[in-house]
């Protein structure tokens, strides 16, 4: 069953099970480097996105 990854209440990607874990399948570009890679649980899907895009945007500052 697909999951929904939502960071700040929009739909960021997708998870998809896969060989016993969740592959990320990202649909907005701010998390496009996260596309393919696999988490154990959503929760630390999300994890990994929030962290992400909070780097990103400190990155940028």
């Amino acid at each position: 069953m697909k999951q929904v990854v939502e960071y700040q209440g929009i739909p960021v990607g997708v998870l998809i099970p896969r060989d016993g874990c969740l592959a990320f399948m990202a649909v907005k570009y701010d998390v496009m480097e996260l596309d393919g890679r696999s988490f154990s649980s959503a929760a630390e899907a999300r994890e990994a996105v929030r962290a992400h895009v909070t780097q990103r945007v400190t990155l940028a500052a």
